[in-house]
């Protein structure tokens, strides 16, 4: 819920400390929640980030989807 309401405020900085302080506290993270901080990323267009964050999804075993990559390619669009 704290990373959508990140993402909804466009404050994609917030939004990836949540995520990586929820990681550290091993909260399992599902795609919802790492879909929200690509978003937020995307809304900063901050590409840079959006794309380590597909890096840590991949590397944590989250399932990208359709969502995830359209958030990704837009970030790029825009960076």
């Amino acid at each position: 819920a704290a990373v959508s309401a990140c993402e909804k405020g466009g404050q994609w900085d917030q939004a990836v400390m949540f995520l990586v302080e929820m990681a550290s506290a091993a909260v399992e993270l599902d795609s919802i929640t790492y879909n929200a901080a690509v978003s937020a990323c995307e809304k900063g267009g901050r590409w840079d980030q959006a794309l380590w964050l597909l890096v840590a999804m991949a590397s944590a075993h989250v399932e990208l989807d359709t969502i995830t990559y359209n958030a990704a390619v837009s970030a790029c669009e825009k960076g």
